[in-house]
């Protein structure tokens, strides 16, 4: 910042958004436009539409600019999260036009970035910060028409027909309704139902979607109705071919509010806004005098926050957790009416969000494993809760990218959508194959029987677009069929060359493992050299599912210790028991309370966050080197849900438990 404290903006994109916003600038108190970046520098007219600011040729080099300190994205909407995070990743703090990216899941890496680097990042939502929204909650919290039962909201406009060239019927730009004004009506909503509650916002309970789909794919008009747990009933809309009469209705007990486009405020240069109360058969206006610009406000706002060292808006100005939320109310809005953008499919999302390409990183260590040529990461990663392509790519490419290169997938999961997008994955990435392990897993209960293999595997390499695994386990055991069988129906896929590497069961018991190894020895096949149970410094008491196995208690360990086969856990940091979910007095979650809850795994928790604390981490932390630092082979199975889950888990890899500190977690002793 210069010596004046006036933050130095500078634009990525020049449309039509960009020159509003510009104008907020030059109307605001803390900002001064300094630069304006355009891949096309010699436009007519560029100079008029942002006046005294230098024009620079390509995004890259306004990013590499001294006298940037703070960015404001305006490019179409598939460009705001990649050009978000590479001005966060050049140090400068980000303001992004809505929405900030295409889905919750991308936001969350666009605020986890800008958290990482210590800057500024929000979402343009400029009604948010105008004093008429304020007011407005304030009438909302007086009671001034009683209960809220239901709010109405649209955002709406008639394009005139179908145009192909514009960005808003363009798949590929994810044009259409929802992402381009659906989020503001949906973002009202949820802020007056957390007035309503006293908090800054309020997520629904319910979803419900409905849309027309046009030529191109995208949402030409669409509805969605919210249901929150405090009773409210919202019911949203917005189009690009269909007019809506664009106002606000809030409806009580004893009343209703009506604004009519109330994104607009007093108006884009300020004015006289205008909200109206009815009640019975009176009519009240409360109108508000604004000669401020409607930009002006989010540019101070953004401003005040960078000068006090936030990362993020003060309320009512969007949060990360508002922006957050928002968006999976429009992701949930979206699934409902099947709309997914191309540009989220493998065919066309092939690079990270940042724009790059996705090349194997060094910092996860590796181990060498007896059967597997190349070495292993100490962690593998599952992916099995993740929706859609767009969504799992992102902790693909960040795990790839950091080092890891063991993927856990199995036929059941998701009815064999994890595999498919592994399969895409992979492929849209032209990762070598000899670059990652894979581990496939087959004959899930019911269907465990040993002619099941051949048969799901087929159509797991299918799925996986590969010739083969690293890894295969048998999902689950049947010790109805004798366990020869099995090992003859899996040395079959070794011999075929579908199986390049080690395989066993996941939830087998010792006695079965034994059984297993002594067969293949006398009958001259390969014998199971992996097992995939359960592992964590808190013992499983119960199955967390029907037929799970669990290898932490001290039978377990001698026997591992003695085969020294490698376990691939499952679940190896106790399902949140070492989290703050879980505590002596905490019982509202039933599988916590089922499963992990009994003095000795609390007595080991309480160990955990004693040598967390010593340490500087975290128990969880504790928790998952404690696995890894066994003597025998642990590989943690980790299924983080984001980037930021992700990398907290891998922070944990530099922590070097000593057999001292192992036995004191286990015994305090």
């Amino acid at each position: 910042m210069t010596i004046e404290n006036k933050i130095r903006w500078g634009i990525i994109g020049p449309g039509t958004i960009a020159r509003a916003f510009a104008e907020g600038i030059a109307h605001s108190q803390t900002g001064r436009l300094v630069a304006i970046a355009t891949r096309n520098p010699d436009k007519p007219g560029l100079s008029e539409a942002f006046p005294g600011a230098r024009i620079v040729a390509g995004y890259e080099a306004l990013l590499g600019d001294p006298e940037i300190d703070a960015v404001y994205i305006a490019v179409p909407h598939t460009g705001h999260a990649e050009w978000a995070i590479k001005s966060i990743r050049a140090g400068k703090h980000v303001l992004v036009e809505k929405p900030i990216a295409l889905s919750a899941y991308d936001a969350d890496v666009v605020f986890y970035e800008a958290g990482k680097a210590k800057v500024f990042a929000g979402e343009a939502y400029m009604y948010r910060l105008h004093p008429q929204t304020a007011k407005l909650i304030e009438l909302v919290k007086s009671g001034v028409i009683g209960d809220i039962r239901i709010i109405r909201s649209s955002f709406g406009f008639n394009m005139g027909g179908f145009k192909p060239e514009h960005r808003l019927f363009n798949n590929d730009t994810a044009g259409g309704g929802i992402l381009d004004v659906g989020g503001y009506p949906v973002s009202m909503v949820r802020l007056i139902a957390g007035a309503v509650e006293g908090k800054d916002f309020l997520e629904p309970k319910t979803v419900t979607g409905a849309a027309h789909l046009g030529q191109s794919g995208v949402d030409e008009w669409a509805s969605a109705v919210l249901k929150f747990d405090n009773g409210i009933v919202a019911e949203v809309s917005c189009s690009i071919m269909a007019q809506q009469d664009n106002t606000l209705r809030i409806i009580g007990s004893e009343g209703r509010i009506e604004v009519k486009d109330f994104w607009f405020a007093s108006g884009r240069q300020g004015g006289v806004g205008r909200i109206e109360i009815f009640r019975g058969n009176e009519r009240e206006a409360v109108e508000l005098e604004e000669r401020r610009y409607l930009y002006s406000f989010e540019v101070d706002a953004a401003g005040g926050a960078i000068r006090e060292g936030r990362t993020e808006f003060a309320w009512p100005g969007m949060s990360a957790a508002d922006s957050l939320g928002n968006l999976r109310v429009l992701d949930q809005w979206r699934a409902s009416v099947g709309l997914e953008y191309g540009v989220e499919k493998a065919a066309k999302r092939l690079t990270n969000l940042a724009g790059g390409t996705v090349r194997a990183g060094r910092n996860v260590p590796k181990r060498q494993i007896p059967g597997l040529a190349k070495p292993v990461s100490v962690v593998s990663l599952g992916f099995e809760f993740f929706p859609n392509f767009a969504a799992a790519s992102l902790t693909m490419d960040a795990f790839y990218e950091a080092g890891g290169n063991v993927f856990d997938t199995a036929y059941v999961y998701g009815a064999g959508k994890t595999e498919k997008i592994f399969g895409d994955w992979h492929t849209s990435r032209r990762l070598p194959r000899e670059d990652f392990i894979l581990i496939g897993k087959g004959a899930h209960s019911p269907l465990c029987y040993p002619d099941v293999i051949a048969r799901q595997l087929d159509q797991s390499l299918d799925r996986l677009k590969t010739d083969y695994v690293d890894v295969y386990f048998m999902h689950r055991d049947n010790p109805d069929v004798p366990v020869g069988e099995f090992v003859d129906a899996m040395d079959a896929e070794v011999k075929r060359g579908r199986i390049r590497g080690i395989f066993g069961g996941s939830n087998w018991s010792r006695e079965r493992m034994d059984e297993a190894i002594a067969y293949a020895r006398k009958n001259g096949r390969a014998p199971p050299r992996a097992l995939s149970n359960n592992f964590s410094l808190a013992e499983m008491l119960d199955p967390i599912w029907a037929g799970c196995v669990a290898a932490s208690d001290d039978d377990w360990k001698r026997w591992l210790m003695e085969r020294q086969i490698p376990n691939f856990a499952w679940s190896s940091q106790g399902r949140g028991f070492f989290t703050n979910r879980a505590g002596r007095d905490k019982r509202d979650d039933e599988e916590l309370v089922r499963v992990w809850y009994c003095e000795r795994n609390f007595q080991r928790r309480d160990r955990a966050i004693e040598l967390a604390e010593k340490l500087g981490r975290h128990p969880i932390h504790v928790a998952l080197a404690y696995v890894i630092a066994q003597p025998f082979p642990v590989i943690p199975l980790i299924g983080p849900r984001t980037v930021g889950e992700l990398e907290d888990s891998l922070s944990a890899l530099d922590i070097q438990l000593s057999p001292g500190q192992v036995a004191w977690l286990e015994n305090g002793s």
